[in-house]
Formats: C-alpha cells, sequence, structure tokens
C-alpha cells in the first residue's frame, strides 16, 4: 500500500515543532544555570540521599550491588515528613512546558508518520532516530519528575536537539514501504524493544559524558584549582549521584536489549533460515551487549565506579552508535535498511 503523502508531511511538521520547542527547552534550561538560583550543592545532597531508592536490584537499605561507597545522611524532612525538593525556578518551569509541548507533538509526529506508511514507524534510519529520541525525551522527563534532576536538562535536550536534528535534516528518509524481509509482525517487537532500549542508553550516555566533567570539576575543587568554585558545573549535584543513576539506567536498559537481540535471533530463523548468522549488525549488537555486560558485572561484583566504569559505558555506547550509523550506512550486510544511499 503506497504511503499517504500528505500524512507524511503533517508528520514532518509535527517533528519540526518538537525540535523547535526542544531548542527553546534547551535555552530555558541554560538560562537556568546562567541565571537561576544556585541550588546545586543542596539538589545534589538530596539526590544522593534518594538515589538508593531507585527501582532496581539492590540490598535491603535501598542500595545497588556493588555501591559501598558511603551517601549522605537523608536531608531533613519537612512537617509533613516528606524530604524537601529542590524548587523549580522560573526558568526551570519554562523549560518544562516547552519540553513537554516538543514531546506532545514528537509523539505525534511519529504516530502520524506510522499513519502515513501504514505500519510501526521505524523501520529505517530516520524513523528509527525519531522514535529513539522520543524516548529519551520521556526517559528524561521521568527522572525529572522522580528525582528532581532539572541539572540534567541541558545536557540531555542538548544532546537530543542535535540527534533529532540530524534526523530531519541529514539521514531524513521519504515515506515508503518497507522491503519484503522486514514485513513481519517481528518489526514490532524486535525494533521496538532496540528502539527503547537505545533510547535509555543514550540518557545514561550522556549521564557518563556529564559525570566525567564532574568529577573533573570535584578532583579540581579538591586541589584548589583555578576553575574550581566557577562555570557551569558547579550546578551539578556530586560526582557519585551521577554515576549512580548512570548505572540505574543502564540496568534499566540492558534486559530490554538482551531481549531485542533474542527477539531479532527468533526473527531471523523465520526470515533466514538461521538464528544467527555473524552479520555484520548481529555481530556489533553482540559486542554492545558484551560491553555493557561487562560495565554491570564489573560495577556489581569488582565494585568498579566513577571514571573506569563510565568509560566502560561510553565504550558500549560508542558500539551501539557505531552499529547504528557505520555499519548501517558503510557496511553491506542483511540489515542494510537504512533507507539511505
Amino acid at each position: 500500500m503506497p504511503a499517504n503523502l500528505g500524512l507524511a508531511h503533517l508528520s514532518n511538521a509535527f517533528l519540526i515543532v518538537s525540535l523547535l520547542c526542544y531548542s527553546l527547552a534547551v535555552l530555558a534550561f541554560a538560562g537556568d544555570f546562567a541565571f537561576g538560583r544556585r541550588r546545586g550543592a543542596a539538589a545534589g545532597r538530596q539526590t544522593r540521599a534518594r538515589v538508593p531508592e531507585l527501582v532496581g536490584a539492590g540490598a535491603a537499605d535501598g542500595s545497588a550491588p556493588g555501591d559501598t561507597a558511603p551517601v549522605d545522611s537523608p536531608a531533613p524532612r519537612s512537617a509533613s515528613g516528606s524530604r524537601p525538593e529542590p524548587a523549580a525556578g522560573r526558568w526551570v518551569r519554562a523549560a518544562l512546558v516547552a519540553t513537554t509541548t516538543g514531546l506532545a507533538a514528537h509523539v505525534l509526529g511519529v504516530i502520524i508518520r506510522g499513519l502515513a506508511v501504514h505500519r510501526i514507524p521505524w523501520g529505517d534510519m530516520y524513523e528509527f532516530v525519531t522514535a529513539l529520541t522520543c524516548v529519551a525525551v520521556i526517559f528524561f522527563l521521568g527522572l525529572m519528575i522522580r528525582y528532581k534532576a532539572y541539572y540534567l536538562g541541558l545536557f540531555v535536550m542538548g544532546a537530543v536537539v542535535i540527534a533529532l536534528g540530524l534526523a530531519q535534516t541529514v539521514i531524513y528518509t521519504a515515506a515508503g514501504p518497507l522491503v519484503p524481509a522486514l514485513q513481519s509482525y517481528w518489526l514490532s517487537i524486535h525494533v521496538t524493544a532496540m528502539t527503547v532500549a537505545t533510547g535509555t542508553y543514550f540518557v545514561a550516555a550522556v549521564l557518563g559524558v556529564v559525570y566525567l566533567f564532574a568529577a573533573r570539576q570535584a578532583r579540581l575543587a579538591t586541589a584548589g584549582g583555578p576553575t574550581a568554585s566557577t562555570g557551569i558545573m558547579r550546578r551539578l549535584p556530586a560526582p557519585d549521584v551521577l554515576d549512580r543513576l548512570a548505572y540505574r539506567t543502564v540496568m534499566f536498559a540492558f534486559p530490554i536489549w538482551t531481549f531485542g537481540i533474542i527477539a531479532g535471533a527468533i526473527w531471523a530463523d523465520q526470515a533466514w533460515g538461521r538464528y544467527w548468522g555473524w552479520d555484520p549488525t548481529e555481530t556489533w549488537a553482540f559486542i554492545t551487549w558484551v560491553v555493557y555486560a561487562c560495565f554491570l558485572h564489573a560495577r556489581a561484583t569488582a565494585g568498579w565506579r566513577g571514571n573506569k566504569a563510565q568509560i566502560i559505558q561510553l565504550i558500549g555506547f560508542g558500539c551501539l552508535i557505531f552499529n547504528l550509523v557505520g555499519v548501517s550506512l558503510f557496511v553491506t550486510g542483511l540489515h542494510s535498511y537504512a533507507g539511505l544511499n
């Protein structure tokens, strides 16, 4: 069935609106860093006390396996018995309005793209990137609502704007039918799992990069360096908060990625008569799985955290990006369905 070009153009319009809203959100988050009330230290202390409450496997006190570093005492409770939260200033409120408005347009753009092509709208690289950035924004908003992690906005939304901007320009693919090999209900299972996992890994990678800069700032502060008390990094919480958030984010994404690989193997058996053939995309998906497994294993058993752990995590994300971009565009294989020439 041919694509509905009218709906495809409407989808593009919604995605452009979302890109503009996200860009305004980045400016508002930057305004909060530049002109908002300084709350980084207080927010860091409160978040450090709250981070062990993140959902995931852990000890009885809520700490994760391998998290042996001491945690600050909980912040004083208010009269109602709940911990006080860092207040969202007007810059943050404006950023949240822009982000949620952009997310609404983003979701509509993805849904309308699916209606235009009469299928799940992540059958080529353009659709995959628009979907994974949507997942990243949803996950980021969840972190902000749960942990008041306003400090992530500038970095996560900035990365989303770059990725979505590239999708709308460099890798844009016109709406059209899928190649026969992708016309299967397994597209909804396998690719959906990989999309959700990749969007979550995207947020974890941003956290890892921010952690490396925050850790450097902390070392400068300890050494009394000339930039120890200046610059944007002074508004961030303690590095161990970022480290722990990145760890838990990867913990959320890893089983979804694992399920996606298993579902892909089952689909490959139905489509090509074998579960695994060491196709380049299959191979790099497995390499990505191994690197993230090493990250979680080293963190949980050897107690690796900080720079060493985050570097491993970022290597895993680098393998993922190489699989998405490098393998899809420049390596011929059974998964060469990027939609670009």
